[in-house]
């Protein structure tokens, strides 16, 4: 593959942002605020948009697909897809016309993630059993890659009523919409994904990246044990560019800390600190930095995990859109050349040392 050919893309859970006082944007101007970034990252060359999907008092991705479609209407180039798409409490048979029709609308450029999300609010919202958790996803996923390789579908099992023969509607072109599993961390999740034969997304959000290499090696074996061709693996993380080291720490910090300080309460981490914070900028996977700090150490994390695509979920919690804008301008302007200079290079260094994995993936394919 060349380094031409890698995506380089923004991931959102459209944060409910700050304007200039400090004080919290209304959801609608939120959401219009986020299609002008979208197509401002269209306009500078970055891949791809990618929006999430939560149910909560401070992110306004409820209905991305709808925002997507916006966003398509503005831009010419830009990938459009989901950050993640929480099938496990989504239709399948949904999902499948909300995004055909999409890729219809954007003329080929939609695409999914989906998995079953780190937040399990849409369950009680829509009615499902969190003891259901497994089950409805291996179930959904099933269903959804044979609609999008095999119509008509047969289909029966316990999450939703059975197809016969069925027929869903738009058509996809051959090709079209290309679907990623994202996983987190487990490596069943990951065998889960070779054995569908589908491309495989790592959510890296904290830690060094290199935690996860027995887990890309786990991937491909598999693969190769399920007789799928190579496949491509993706990495998602967060992270901020601006100016200078400085600025972009300064800006993005108390954004991130009210983020963490509200989910350590309800989640029982560990209270976030600006050594956290920093530590995970220099070892770890916060993307946080000047252009030529960010490029060199996505570099780096590109090549050792053999990547062939990298969202940043960039600007976490409150950023203001003002400075938000300013960051998308020089992650598709500056960031993007100079990481795909530096995989041109006969080898990059990793800028961060090398820690032992948290967890070990299985040895063998089960």
């Amino acid at each position: 593959m060349t380094n031409d050919a890698i995506e380089f893309g923004l991931d959102t859970p459209v944060f409910v942002t700050v304007d200039e006082s400090g004080q919290p944007l209304s959801g609608d101007v939120v959401i219009r605020n986020t299609i002008e970034e979208a197509v401002l990252a269209d306009a500078v060359g970055i891949d791809s948009f990618n929006i999430g999907e939560h149910y909560r008092a401070d992110l306004m991705d409820s209905a991305g697909h709808v925002m997507l479609a916006a966003i398509a209407s503005r831009t010419e180039r830009i990938r459009l897809g989901t950050a993640v798409t929480v099938l496990s409490t989504q239709d399948p048979v949904r999902v499948y016309t909300d995004f055909a029709t999409l890729d219809a609308v954007s003329n080929g450029r939609a695409q999914l993630i989906v998995g079953r999300g780190s937040l399990t609010d849409s369950f009680p919202l829509f009615g499902f059993d969190l003891a259901d958790y497994e089950t409805l996803f291996e179930e959904k996923l099933d269903l959804l890659i044979r609609l999008l390789r095999d119509q008509p579908v047969t289909w029966s099992g316990t999450s939703r009523s059975p197809l016969t023969d069925q027929h869903v509607y738009p058509p996809l072109p051959a090709g079209h919409l290309p679907t990623w599993v994202g996983v987190g961390g487990s490596p069943q999740s990951v065998i889960r994904a070779a054995r569908f034969g589908l491309p495989l997304m790592l959510a890296i959000i904290g830690g060094h990246p290199n935690r996860f290499a027995p887990y890309v090696e786990l991937y491909h074996r598999a693969l190769d044990e399920y007789g799928h061709p190579s496949l491509p693996v993706g990495m998602h993380s967060p992270g901020f560019v601006a100016t200078t080291d400085d600025e972009a720490v300064n800006i993005q910090w108390p954004h991130w800390q009210a983020t963490l300080e509200a989910a350590s309460a309800e989640r029982g981490w560990a209270r976030p600190t600006m050594n956290t914070f920093q530590a995970e900028i220099a070892d770890g996977s916060q993307y946080v930095g000047s252009p030529e700090t960010v490029a060199t150490k996505l570099a780096a994390n590109i090549r050792l995990l053999g990547l062939s695509r990298f969202d940043l979920a960039y600007a976490t919690g409150g950023v203001p859109h003002e400075q938000r804008m300013a960051m998308i301008e020089l992650y598709g302007r500056e960031v993007i050349p100079r990481v795909r200079e530096l995989l041109d290079a006969p080898s990059v260094q990793s800028t961060a040392s090398v820690q032992p994995a948290a967890n070990k993936a299985e040895s063998r394919v089960s």
